[in-house]
């Protein structure tokens, strides 16, 4: 559907003409972003040619997406002002910055939990509001500010507003405070006085972060777009909000913001898991910005290796270099040897997909050293407890699958699989995939089909955008083999799996 006619949208005409697409070829593109979407999408030339030639403008997530289609055939973002349509984006700044004062990174994140549930009303579904063109520039501020001063001074909050002028409070390792709010008054954000606004103990954090080890749970069993994922944003709106808006001391606020950010980066991760990029950013922002409210550095090291995997996985892989280095150098002499190890692994990941198999080598060597030093004793984060030898092996793997290294791939693929396991379903789906990939380079046609039948057996069991493009890429590269029986039947096999054309 499409809304008033404003007159002609000459923009729109000008970059589908810079970019070489005709009506019929946007259209296309548009439903097939929107398939992978989980959209029935139905536009046509008509479409488009009203779109253009009378300026109606499309509802829902469709602008969004003529933006993303706009920009795969550019090669860099296409923001909707460019394209006529930036009156389609009811809020587009929302979650997109890192605010410097505690208060307003409390609006900023609330802000973003209420325009996520605006849009599934409206009948786009989970994050389709927050749908866009990723721009890896975004995280530029995030991560330099996080760099600078990962820990807030305080974030004990009384019965004034958030942002109000108070003495410091314990500093990050510093004793907390006795627990009692310090200011009194009328809120300045929430309007409600002290009475109206929850009193925040240990038992309300306890159960946030009981739902993220329940999230945890699902996205590796379920993938992100599965019904119980919509749970996540949900579970931020209707009880991590109330929360951040009401009184807490120094130590119970350092413990909410650090929950509140472990639910917003796994929000993140699945809107990423699903194809959603605008919607994964926006989170990991807030969530980087929660993630130092909280005064937890590693945590705010898992959320940059998040971004920093995001940015690879985009086509950025300088800018994953970057993100993953910085969650090293920060966390120094912080952070458990696991966790040192997986944001080794994660920097790794970055290098090979930027060709640098000297620097990708040396990096992984770096990761296996820090992993060969973790103890099982060590305190580790809960957040954490994905990683050991055969997430190790998995990354490994894809590192050497992107800088064309079959022999390896395949040695780290069997150390990989050698533990199937129904509680990372997805990771073994990915695995798989993987596996068939080094197989097929080794000239083991057989066997990669092989693989590759299972690998779409599990990827459908699971609802994952990711794990479908991992097999939509694997049957890309057996086109030479097209004529081939195997081929066909695993084509076959995989075509219900592929809601949109390859």
């Amino acid at each position: 559907m499409s809304r008033e006619q404003r007159g002609p949208n000459e923009k729109l005409g000008t970059v589908l003409a810079l970019a070489g697409i005709s009506n019929a070829g946007l259209a296309r593109r548009v439903n097939d972003l929107g398939a992978q979407r989980g959209l029935t999408l139905r536009y046509d030339k008509t479409s488009v040619a009203r779109w253009v030639a009378k300026g109606m403008v499309p509802q829902g997530t469709a602008p969004h997406l003529i933006a993303a289609a706009i920009a795969q055939k550019l090669g860099r973002p296409v923001p909707l002002h460019e394209i006529g349509l930036a009156d389609a984006d009811p809020a587009p700044e929302v979650g997109l910055a890192f605010a410097r004062d505690v208060g307003e990174a409390v609006k900023n994140a609330t802000e973003l939990y209420r325009l996520d549930l605006a849009g599934r009303r409206a009948g786009g579904g989970i994050w389709q509001s927050l749908a866009g063109s990723f721009s890896v520039s975004a995280y530029a501020t995030p991560a330099s500010r996080w760099l600078i001063t990962p820990a807030d001074p305080s974030v004990a909050r009384g019965t004034g507003a958030l942002g109000a002028s108070r003495a410091p409070g314990p500093g990050p390792g510093e004793p907390a405070d006795s627990g009692e709010p310090a200011d009194s008054g009328e809120s300045a954000d929430s309007g409600e006085s002290a009475e109206h606004r929850p009193r925040v103990g240990h038992s309300d954090v306890a159960k946030l972060r009981e739902a993220a080890e329940d999230a945890r749970r699902w996205d590796s069993k379920y993938g992100g777009g599965d019904w119980r994922s919509s749970m996540v944003p949900e579970c931020l709106r209707v009880d991590a909000a109330p929360l951040l808006l009401g009184s807490y001391s120094d130590e119970v606020g350092r413990a909410l913001f650090g929950a509140t950010a472990e639910l917003t980066r796994l929000a993140g991760w699945m809107a990423f898991d699903t194809g959603q990029q605008e919607a994964a950013q926006r989170y990991y922002i807030q969530a980087l910005r929660l993630a130092r409210a909280a005064a937890d550095v590693p945590l705010g090291g898992y959320v940059l290796a998040s971004m920093s995997l995001q940015a690879t996985y985009r086509g950025f892989a300088d800018e994953g270099v970057d993100l993953a280095q910085a969650a090293v150098e920060r966390n120094r002499g912080l952070a458990t040897a696991r966790t040192m190890s997986f944001f080794r692994l994660v920097e790794a990941r970055a290098h090979a997909k930027a060709g640098d198999a000297a620097a990708a080598g040396a990096t992984l060597r770096a990761a296996e050293g820090w992993l060969e030093r973790s103890r099982d004793g060590d305190n580790d984060p809960n957040w954490l407890g994905f990683y050991g030898y055969d997430r190790f092996a998995a990354d490994a793997a894809e590192c050497y699958r992107d800088l064309k290294a079959p022999r390896q791939v395949r040695l780290f693929t069997e150390q990989a699989l050698s533990r199937p396991t129904e509680e990372y379903v997805r990771s073994h789906g990915l695995r798989l995939v993987v596996s068939a990939v080094a197989e097929l380079e080794s000239g083991n046609l057989d066997a990669a089909c092989a693989q590759g039948v299972r690998a779409v057996e599990v990827a459908g069991r699971i609802s994952s955008a990711r794990t479908t493009e991992y097999v939509r890429d694997l049957l890309n590269r057996l086109e030479p083999y097209g004529d081939e029986p195997r081929v066909a039947e695993l084509r076959e096999r995989a075509r219900p799996l592929l809601v949109a054309p390859a």
